[in-house]
């Protein structure tokens, strides 16, 4: 009888052992495998790879510019891709993702009157559509302004600080420095990258000026004129009724440059009206 509680007690004490060893080299890896843990307080924090989410959105479509007739000369074409593309950047998200632009008026296709252009905007009364204007001067310049309505004769200012105006110029490349050998030196301008077609367009100095928020002077039509801007004595941008001259100076609005070179008066050589979203 002794004998056999004696092998009963040390049958059970060998188990307990063993499990209290399990036990121990259980917590001593748990505790082994916390200390590694890279999560900010044991190590440095390192974050998991994740995933790009499948709802992403996909890249913008290139803008498409619709309405020049195949007889206007290239050169009559004042809006290009390139240009589209900057101002495209700064036109409201729900217009932004609409890749067919679309040609409302043109000087060259549609006769020089403002009343023309007032009259083929008269369609998009009432609808969530952007405006770009482009104007084209006398030293070749490119400029205009982003509108949040349709421009109209109206007895006060209207549209919205989504409203901006832009210029577009050429970049040209910098003269040598007077030690280059200038032997066999040719006239050149600074490109762009190529295009989809192959083919390298001129680079583009794009420069836009946003609503300021010093006054409410938006848009401003009548009869006789079209302004964008003004505050302080002057226009941003102010052209006539017969498209012919044009004025652009600083103004409070959009706190703008002039946008044309010639000065604060210009010849117009161009007028296009653009439509986003309709």
């Amino acid at each position: 009888m002794w004998t056999g509680l004696m092998r009963r007690f040390s049958t059970e004490d060998t188990r307990v052992g063993s499990e209290f060893d399990e036990d121990a080299e259980s917590h001593h890896s748990h505790s082994h495998h916390h200390h590694h843990l890279k999560d900010g307080i044991n190590d440095v924090y390192t974050p998991t790879l994740r995933t790009l989410s499948p709802f992403r959105p996909p890249p913008l479509d290139p803008v498409v510019l619709h309405g020049y007739k195949d007889n206007t000369p290239a050169g009559s074409r004042l809006l290009t891709n390139v240009v589209a593309e900057e101002i495209r950047t700064m036109v409201p998200e729900r217009l932004r993702i609409t890749e067919d632009w679309r040609l409302v008026y043109s000087l060259e296709q549609n006769g020089t009157s403002l009343a023309t252009l007032y009259q083929r905007c008269r369609q998009y009364e009432g609808m969530r559509v952007g405006f770009v204007l482009v104007v084209k001067d006398q030293e070749g310049g490119t400029f205009g302004a982003y509108l949040s309505e349709y421009p109209h004769p109206a007895p006060s200012y209207f549209g919205n600080g989504e409203c901006f105006l832009w210029r577009a110029s050429t970049l040209t490349s910098l003269p040598p420095p007077p030690s280059a050998d200038t032997t066999h030196l040719t006239r050149s301008t600074t490109l762009a990258p190529p295009s989809r077609s192959g083919a390298s367009t001129p680079g583009i100095r794009f420069k836009a000026f946003p609503y300021s928020g010093l006054n409410d002077f938006y848009i401003n039509c009548e009869t006789g004129f079209l302004s964008v801007g003004s505050g302080g004595g002057h226009y941003g941008l102010w052209l006539d009724d017969s498209l012919d001259v044009g004025h652009s100076a600083t103004c409070e609005t959009f706190g703008n440059e002039p946008l044309s070179d010639a000065g604060p008066k210009f010849s117009v050589i161009g007028v296009e009206l653009w439509v986003i979203g309709a």
